[in-house]
Parts: C-alpha cells; structure tokens; sequence
C-alpha cells in the first residue's frame, strides 16, 4: 500500500490568478526515496506543504484533487492529526528549533512533551532517534553549538522522535556545506532502510540522482518528469526548462556513453564502468 497518494492535485494561492500546482500526481511507497526537483517557483515547497496539510488548512487558497497520507485524507483531515503521520523538516533547521532548550536532549524531548507521552516512552524514543542521526555523543550540546550538518540532523530527529510513517524535507541542505550534505543524506538513507517513505525537494540534483529511486521534476506546478533518475535525466530538453542535470550525466551525453537501457548513467561509478567499457572496445 502506497504511504503518499496524489492524484491530479492543483492548487492555488489566496489572491493569485496562476495555479501554484496544476495537474500533479505519483505515488510514494514504504522504504521509498523521492526526491522533486525543479526551478525556481516551481511549485516544489508548496508540493511539500501540500503533503502534511499546510496547504491548504494554513495558506488557504482553492485547492482540488486528492492528497493521502499513512491512509489519511489531507484535505479533511487536522494539520495536527496529518503531522502525527507526516514529519516536515524546513529548509532552515532555526525553523524548527523551540530556542527554548538548553541541550540536544531536551531539544528533541519538546515535542513528546507537548504530546503528553509517558517518560519511559520518551526516554526510548530520544534515545532511538539521537543515536539513529548520530547525535547520541552530543546530546550535552546546545543545539546552537553544532555545525550546520548536525543542527539539520537534530531538526530531522526532533520530528522522527514523534515516529512519523512519512518524512518530508525542503531543501533541507540549502544552507550546508558538502560534509553537511553528505551527513543529511546518510541519515535519510538510514531512515529509507528501516522502512520511511522519504520525500525531499532538492536544488542539488547530483545527489538526488545517486540517491533517490525516482524522481518528481516539477516546472510552473506541472509534473515534467516521473520516474527513476537515469530516465529522468536522460530525457530531452530539461535544460530549456531550467531544470538542472547531474554534472556526470551532461559529460556522459556527449561522450556518447549510455546504460544498456538506453539512458545515461547519473553517477561516476556508472559512468566510470561505461567509459571503461567503451575505451576498452576502441582499444580492441
């Protein structure tokens, strides 16, 4: 069963003429990683506030379609009751920081403690989800100690504590540097093998391309592209649409180099194994 379910979803925001989303649908199941990608404007925060209710309980607006999630209805269910669900983790992780806590610890305790659960089952949990980011050593910290990587990571582990079946992140590495990137992905590989469905609208489309099992490309709130990232950005023409290709793929075009299927491999692993293919056929 599908844990994300959108079908033809448009919507559009108070006062405003354009539809921010027009037409969109996929489908995300258990252990799945997803990432959406796009230009500017594209519509890819507001797909990400769309899939926990946000939109359009919060921003208002006209809205159609339909949106489920962990087997709720969005557009009739609560914010409060979807976000038991479904976690959102923001682009910038002082969004999500109480400011009120003193420690890492505490810091991914406020939201159990708003939710009133018992203390034996919140010491279990912070410790699962600390150690599952690799926060564990520096639950000590203020959470305004950390580097850029790690703060991310606290902010996905204060919304994993609540046990979400889905995780959406907005361009949750905007801000970090590589070894900040490298640590977010990671953890969201982790979280994929024990069975979330993760959702992640990116700018930096080489990660997403070695990473994610398909990809959503997004253009002025319709649905460019759907599927695996080697036949997502081997298609024609993404580029005229402000849509960015991974480095390896632009290069691997025009060498020549393709998968057996046809489509160009995403990754210098691939691409390394092709090239090596291809020069030892020339060589012979």
């Amino acid at each position: 069963m599908s844990l994300i379910r959108v079908e033809n979803l448009r919507y559009r925001y108070p006062r405003q003429s354009a539809l921010a989303l027009d037409g969109v649908s996929f489908t995300v199941e258990p252990g799945e990683f997803v990432g959406i990608v796009g230009p500017n404007k594209a519509g890819k925060s507001t797909l990400c506030q769309a899939l926990v209710g946000l939109v359009p309980h919060f921003y208002k607006g006209a809205i159609g379609g339909k949106v489920e999630v962990a087997g709720l209805d969005v557009h009739t269910t609560s914010v409060g009751e979807v976000s038991r669900r479904a976690g959102l983790v923001f682009q910038s992780p002082f969004t999500q920081m109480s400011g009120a806590k003193f420690s890492v610890y505490e810091e991914v305790a406020f939201g159990l403690e708003r939710a009133g659960i018992p203390r034996d089952e919140m010491i279990r949990r912070i410790e699962w989800s600390l150690r599952l980011l690799g926060l564990w050593d520096l639950r000590d910290r203020s959470p305004f100690a950390l580097s850029g990587g790690q703060m991310q990571r606290l902010a996905i582990a204060s919304v994993l504590v609540m046990q979400p079946e889905v995780l959406i992140l907005d361009e949750p590495t905007s801000q970090l540097d590589p070894a900040g990137t490298s640590e977010v992905f990671a953890a969201v590989g982790d979280l994929c093998r024990q069975g979330m469905a993760v959702v992640m609208a990116e700018h930096k489309v080489d990660r997403i391309a070695a990473r994610a099992d398909k990809v959503l490309v997004l253009n002025r709130g319709r649905v460019l592209a759907w599927g695996p990232p080697g036949e997502v950005f081997s298609l024609d023409g993404l580029e005229e649409h402000g849509v960015a290709v991974p480095a390896v793929t632009r290069a691997a075009r025009e060498l020549g180099w393709r998968e057996q299927g046809g489509t160009y491999p995403v990754t210098v692993e691939a691409a390394a194994r092709i090239g090596g293919a291809a020069l030892g056929r020339d060589q012979g």
